[in-house]
């Protein structure tokens, strides 16, 4: 055995050694990338829209985020899965002889397996055996920066685990004086069922649970209380939703100049971003940049990530940014209109933003429109290309027009003495008619509906 662990640390030398120009041994310290070997099931019982190769190629790119080398793909098509190993015994044979043939050390499916089925698999294909809902939960750990979004990964990641654990510890299933009889030795008070060491570690999870909980509703509070701060400036909120990697960073900072990581990766910004942006109009507002939706995302990171996703509640309005370019642009915006509805905020005005025009070459007006119509988006959308700044000016005017709309209709005489308001009312909303008489300031015109308790006492009959 010991022979065998010199063996192999020779050969890890032998791959990370490197040799300079003059013959000095340098050793690289980088680990190298894991190989993983992508398994897929189109199972008609699921009735996804989603070809089994293009979920397969999104899983890729999961794994390219992941960090991973990707060395081999398989799939099957099933009328159900199978309880053993979600796939046919038959399927999971020819991915042993595959792994072989790759050497891969990760086998990765796209759809979410019970333990069971891992169990089963791993033993059958001897090596590790993960799901899509581990990989993307090992993204979202890599790609967590603040307080708040670590605390949330890890909630995700307990949720995932707890149903998971597995028996590594039969040595200790049994504790002296389970059995009731003489094995305690005569030692009084210690008879009893005992405690397995699956029982402990469940429970020691279930208290970080609870205690991740209880941090998250901390930072509930605190967000919360900045909310009412926001709410009583009248600022419109605008929520940038969309699948991951349409470009929502990108046109964050188009929008805003702001300076977030944009990369052609999914789950590249995790992180929810908050900036001001100056619309047509001098008319200010507030985009926030929120975590990408994908197809297959699980219930349980919905759950987790709630403290993020309620900037979306509280949006005056979602910009839907779609990648007009992916083949999958259709599916896309489906899974990101269904995960609203899952939300339950699908009934806050939405606009629709094709972004990346720039790569249709030739693309004129009416193309783009067709394009949307054969997408089933609805008619109110704008083309853009975030990239290069295309069309932004018509997105602020859409976005001050559906603004407007929302906001209520007041006709007030406000005092002199109250002059802040009428300031506050030429900051937020828009002033129709402006009178000046001996009692004050006769205003006609919008304000947004968070700001207009504050003039009800001035409101004229």
């Amino acid at each position: 055995m010991r022979m065998v662990r010199m063996l192999a640390r020779s050969k890890e030398t032998a791959i990370n050694e490197i040799r300079t120009h003059d013959g000095k041994r340098l050793y690289s310290t980088t680990m190298p990338r894991r190989r993983a070997l992508l398994v897929g099931a189109e199972v008609a019982s699921f009735r996804s829209p989603w070809p089994v190769e293009d979920s397969l190629d999104e899983l890729a790119l999961l794994a390219k985020t992941a960090d991973l080398e990707v060395v081999g793909r398989v799939f099957q098509r099933l009328p159900e899965p199978q309880p053993k190993f979600f796939i046919g015994p038959g399927k999971v044979k020819e991915v042993a002889a595959l792994r072989e043939q790759t050497q891969a050390d990760l086998i990765v499916f796209d759809d979410e397996l019970s333990p069971a089925q891992i169990r089963n698999l791993e033993e059958e294909l001897q090596t590790q055996v993960i799901d899509r809902t581990a990989l993307i939960l090992d993204i979202f750990a890599r790609h967590a920066r603040t307080h708040e979004g670590r605390l949330q990964v890890e909630l995700a990641q307990y949720q995932y685990l707890l149903p998971r654990l597995r028996r590594q510890w039969t040595h200790l299933e049994r504790q002296t004086g389970t059995s009731g009889g003489t094995s305690a030795g005569g030692m009084v008070g210690l008879r009893g069922p005992g405690e397995t060491q699956l029982e402990i570690d469940r429970r020691l999870i279930e208290r970080r649970i609870a205690w991740l909980k209880e941090q998250l509703a901390d930072v509930h509070r605190h967000r919360e209380l900045y909310r009412q701060r926001r709410r009583q400036t009248g600022v419109p909120i605008i929520a940038l939703v969309g699948y991951t990697n349409a470009g929502k960073s990108t046109l964050l900072n188009a929008m805003t100049g702001a300076d977030v990581l944009a990369e052609d990766k999914l789950f590249a910004t995790l992180d929810p971003t908050t900036r001001q942006v100056l619309l047509p109009g001098n008319t200010v507002a507030l985009m926030t940049d929120t975590v990408g939706f994908i197809q297959k995302l699980p219930p349980q990171l919905i759950a987790a990530f709630r403290a993020t996703l309620e900037e979306i509640e509280e949006a005056d309005l979602l910009l839907h940014v779609v990648d007009v370019t992916h083949r999958n642009a259709q599916e896309h915006a489906q899974t990101v209109e269904r995960t609203l509805r899952e939300l339950k905020v699908d009934y806050k005005p939405i606009l629709t933003v094709l972004n990346k025009i720039d790569l249709l070459e030739g693309a004129t007006a009416e193309g783009i429109d067709q394009i949307a119509a054969e997408m089933g988006l609805p008619g109110d959308i704008v083309a853009v290309s975030a990239q290069r700044g295309w069309g932004l000016q018509t997105l602020g005017e859409r976005i001050v027009a559906t603004l407007a709309q929302r906001m209520v209709r007041v006709d007030a005489l406000i005092p002199y003495q109250r002059n802040d308001l009428v300031a506050l009312w030429r900051q937020r909303g828009v002033i129709e008619v402006e009178e000046f008489g001996s009692d004050g300031a006769h205003i006609v015109g919008r304000l947004p509906p968070a700001l207009a308790p504050q003039f009800a006492r001035f409101a004229r009959a």
